[in-house]
C-alpha cells in the first residue's frame, strides 16, 4: 500500500469526524471491555462456573429491544422457561422494520435539487406531508461512495460502517420531519457520493484529500441551493477502547453563531434524552466548538481549523460554505461494541431520529416559527 492510500484511508475516518473523548471503562456509562470471544462477556473463563453480570448498559439496550419484538408480536405469551426472549435481529439499515410502520415516507422518492451538479440519488428535496411550514431543514448522511466512514464492530461481533448507520438515521428523521410540515433536503439516499467527482478526486479506489474535501463540500452547496432554514450533519464518532458519549459542534466564526449554538444545545440534549430514556446510559460530552474538535491531515487542513460542513470560506481551500445555522452531532461511537449495536438497529436508528426532529420543532419554536 503507498503512502497516498494510507493517508485516504486515514483521512477517511478523521477529516470531518470529531476527535474522539476518553471515556474510560470504568466509569460509569463508560464503554464496554474488547475482549477476544463474545461469549467471554457473559460467562466466566471456562464456560462453567457461575456466570459473569451483564453490563448495566448493554442489559438495558438487549431488554428495550426484546420489548420492542414482543410489542410486534401478534400473539406473545409467558415464556414457560423464564428466560428472556432473544431480541429480533434489527432490519438492515435502508430498509423498512418492523418498528418503523409510520416511516414508509422514507422512501418516497424525491425531487433533485440539481442532477447536473450532483452525483445520483445525492441532494433531493422531500415536500411535507402535512401541513406546510415553509421551512426547509437540510440532513447530512456522513461519508458515503468512496469513503465508508469508520468501521466498528457490534456486540454480537457484525462489522458496520458509519456511512450506512448514518444514512439510515437520516432517512428516519427525514421522514419524522416531513410529518411535522417541514420541507427536508437531504445530502444522499443512497450509498454514493454527493459530488460528482473528477480524476482529481480519486486515486485507485479511493479518495484523495481533495476528493474528501470536494465531497463535504458539495453539502453545503446542496443546503445553500435548496435555501435551507437550518443544517444538520449525522456522523458517528471512532476511537480507542472505551471511548463512548454522545457529542455535538457548532462553529462560532460564523455569523449566525448564537443560532448555531441554540441549534446545537437543542440537537445534543434532545437526541441525548431520547436514547437515555431507553436505559442506555449513553455519557454525554455536550457542546463542542468545531475549532477544537476537528482533525487535520494535511498542512491545509491544519491551517483551516474547522469542519468543513460547518465552518467559514478560506481562500485557496474552501470557497462554498454554508448560509444558514448548522451543527453536526455524532451520537455514538461506532467503535465501542454496545454503541455500534445501537447504531446497527433499526430501533436505535430511530430513536436518534426521533430526538433530531424533537431538537429542530424546539429550535423554530423559538425562533417564533411554531
Amino acid at each position: 500500500m503507498n503512502a497516498q492510500q494510507t493517508l485516504t484511508e486515514h483521512l477517511y475516518v478523521h477529516l470531518v469526524v470529531i476527535r474522539p473523548i476518553s471515556w474510560q471503562s470504568g466509569q460509569p456509562g463508560g464503554g464496554l471491555p474488547a475482549p477476544a470471544v463474545e461469549h467471554d462477556r457473559y460467562v466466566s473463563p471456562g464456560g462453567c462456573g457461575r456466570p459473569a453480570a451483564i453490563p448495566v448498559r448493554l442489559l438495558a439496550f438487549l431488554a428495550a429491544a426484546a420489548l420492542a419484538g414482543l410489542a410486534a408480536c401478534s400473539a406473545a405469551g409467558p415464556a414457560g422457561s423464564g428466560r428472556a426472549a432473544r431480541p429480533a435481529r434489527p432490519a438492515r439499515p435502508g430498509h423498512a422494520g418492523h418498528d418503523r410502520p409510520r416511516l414508509a415516507a422514507r422512501h418516497t422518492a424525491g425531487v433533485p435539487v440539481d442532477p447536473a451538479y450532483f452525483s445520483r440519488e445525492a441532494c433531493e428535496l422531500f415536500p411535507p406531508l402535512r401541513g406546510n411550514r415553509d421551512l426547509t431543514v437540510f440532513l447530512d448522511a456522513g461519508h458515503g461512495g468512496p469513503d465508508p466512514g469508520a468501521v466498528g464492530v457490534t456486540s454480537s461481533g457484525r462489522v458496520i460502517v458509519e456511512a450506512r448507520q448514518t444514512l439510515a438515521v437520516v432517512l428516519d428523521a427525514m421522514a419524522l420531519l416531513r410529518d411535522g410540515g417541514f420541507t427536508v433536503v437531504v445530502s444522499r439516499t443512497g450509498a454514493g457520493p454527493v459530488a460528482r467527482l473528477g480524476p482529481g478526486d480519486m486515486s485507485g479506489h479511493l479518495l484523495t484529500a481533495d476528493g474528501v474535501r470536494d465531497d463535504v463540500a458539495a453539502r453545503d452547496v446542496c443546503a445553500n441551493r435548496a435555501r435551507a432554514s437550518v443544517l444538520i450533519g449525522v456522523y458517528f464518532n471512532s476511537g480507542a477502547a472505551g471511548a463512548a458519549g454522545c457529542i455535538t459542534a457548532y462553529d462560532p466564526a460564523r455569523p449566525f453563531a448564537a443560532a448555531s449554538l441554540r441549534l446545537a444545545g437543542l440537537v445534543q440534549s434532545a437526541v441525548l434524552a431520547a436514547m437515555n430514556r431507553q436505559g442506555w446510559q449513553i455519557p454525554d460530552a455536550g457542546v463542542a466548538s468545531d475549532t477544537t474538535l476537528g482533525s487535520a491531515v494535511t498542512a491545509a487542513d491544519a491551517a483551516y481549523g474547522h469542519l468543513i460542513l460547518l465552518g467559514p470560506a478560506k481562500r485557496g481551500y474552501f470557497t462554498t460554505p454554508s448560509l444558514m445555522p448548522g451543527t453536526l452531532i455524532e451520537p455514538l461511537f461506532i467503535t465501542d461494541p454496545f454503541e455500534a449495536s445501537i447504531a446497527a438497529s433499526a430501533r436505535g436508528q430511530q430513536v436518534i431520529a426521533t430526538g433530531l426532529a424533537r431538537a429542530v420543532g424546539q429550535y423554530f419554536a423559538i425562533a417564533g416559527h411554531a
